[in-house]
Formats: C-alpha cells, sequence, structure tokens
C-alpha cells in the first residue's frame, strides 16, 4: 500500500513547474526609440525600447554617432564595445523607470540577459529639408541572448532599433 502512496506523489512533483522562466520570442521592431535626453546629441549613447513588462536597453559605444554622412555602414560589437541587454519586469515599465533622478521600485527585474555577441550597424545620412541634421539609422546582427541556464533565445525580431536624429 506504501507503493501506491508514493508512486503518485511522485508523479505529482515530476509535473509541476520548476518557476524557471521561458522567454520564447523578443519582438522590439515595431516600438519606438527613447532616451532620457531632451535633445539627442552626437554625445548621447543610452537607447531603450519599452513593449510593456520588456525593455531592450542599447549603450553605444562613445563617438559612434556623427554629424557627417556615414560612405559606409559604421559597425560597433556587441558586447566590447557596445553594449544590449534584454530585461523582463514584474509589471508595465514606463520611460520613468529608466529617466527618473530617483530610480523607482516597482516594478521590479524578474530576469536580465546581456547580449553575448552581435554587432550595432549605423548609416547616417543628412535630412533633405535641413541640412543641419543628421538622421542615423541603428539596426542590430546577429545578436545571441543566452538566459542564465544556458539558453539561447529561440526568435529574436530586434534587427530594426530605430532611427534618431541630431543636428549640428
Amino acid at each position: 500500500m506504501k507503493r501506491f502512496f508514493f508512486l503518485p506523489l511522485f508523479v505529482v512533483f515530476l509535473a509541476c513547474n520548476d518557476g524557471d522562466l521561458q522567454i520564447e520570442s523578443i519582438d522590439f521592431d515595431s516600438v519606438s526609440i527613447q532616451t532620457c535626453e531632451s535633445t539627442i546629441t552626437t554625445a548621447s549613447t543610452v537607447f531603450f525600447k519599452i513593449n510593456g513588462e520588456e525593455a531592450l536597453i542599447l549603450e553605444l559605444q562613445s563617438g559612434l554617432l556623427q554629424n557627417e554622412v556615414s560612405q559606409d555602414t559604421i559597425v560597433s560589437t556587441i558586447p566590447g564595445q557596445s553594449n544590449l541587454i534584454y530585461r523582463l519586469f514584474t509589471g508595465t515599465v514606463s520611460n520613468n523607470y529608466f529617466c527618473d533622478a530617483i530610480p523607482l521600485t516597482s516594478p521590479s527585474v524578474l530576469e536580465e540577459i546581456e547580449a553575448t555577441s552581435g554587432e550595432v550597424l549605423v548609416n547616417t545620412s543628412q535630412n533633405p529639408t535641413d541640412t543641419t541634421k543628421f538622421e542615423h539609422t541603428i539596426l542590430l546582427r546577429n545578436v545571441t541572448l543566452i538566459n542564465e541556464q544556458g539558453e539561447r533565445i529561440t526568435d529574436i525580431s530586434i534587427n530594426e532599433f530605430g532611427t534618431i536624429t541630431t543636428q549640428q
């Protein structure tokens, strides 16, 4: 009789979720790029995208943005020259989370994953109607995000990070 009691109990323990987070896809292509600065300059380096309870934070290497037309695509490696971080929160996050002088305590970070490889590509063109403005299109290529369990995120749709404008 004891064996029959422990067998169902054992099956119940095996069937329970161990609580590990499973992030199956990351999609930020349709989300607007944001920054905490009121005016974006060539010295700006931190940009982010917020999608509900998720955020994608891009820290560009210093000097990557320049107020001149790029003849070729400018490439910055991840990690090393630039950094890309994915965060999953306990609730909906706003730009106040990143921009307030006193950091918010809620929502809290459930998981943070730093990109282990990839590239940031920047193409700069001059605004056709205002020659004092430059448009920087930021793309991501071959980004790899690996969680604490050593699992690669299976669907990463973050190829186009966005376009920002600077002025001379």
